[in-house]
């Protein structure tokens, strides 16, 4: 994970994406006012069990209904790495942003066992596509 959140990080200071500010925070200390501020968002999750982190699933809880209204229409992105399957935190992810109708503008990468040099880019182009909307 840590090297697909590095990617996504790369890519999203993408220095001909001037005028982003990136700012990184981990799902347990994401607060309301942090997404309530936030112009759109990159969610990364382990797929634990078939199903998104408990980090992640904390997040969610604690931002849903403070957030609803307030963030509807926010551009996201996320990417979801496990060993086996994904199916199960994709549609997570999916059916929670959906919920909160926030607009995915990109595809969600999705990748099982050890990441390689196109996982990784494929997240670095994430991050950049993600900011490139907020321009």
């Amino acid at each position: 994970m840590q090297e697909l959140f590095e990617a996504v990080v790369e890519g999203a200071n993408d220095p001909e994406l001037d005028g982003v500010e990136v700012v990184r925070r981990p799902a347990l200390g994401t607060t309301v006012t942090d997404v309530l501020e936030a112009d759109g968002f990159i969610l990364g999750t382990p797929a634990n069990i078939g199903y998104i982190s408990g980090a992640l699933k904390h997040f969610f809880d604690t931002i849903y209904y403070p957030c609803l209204d307030a963030t509807r229409g926010r551009p996201f992105g996320a990417y979801v790495h496990g060993n086996l399957g994904t199916e199960g935190a994709v549609k997570a992810v999916r059916d929670i942003t959906t919920g909160l109708k926030w607009r995915p503008v990109v595809e969600t990468v999705c990748l099982t066992g050890a990441p390689d040099g196109d996982a990784r880019e494929r997240c670095r182009e994430l991050g950049a596509t993600v900011a490139a909307t907020l321009l």
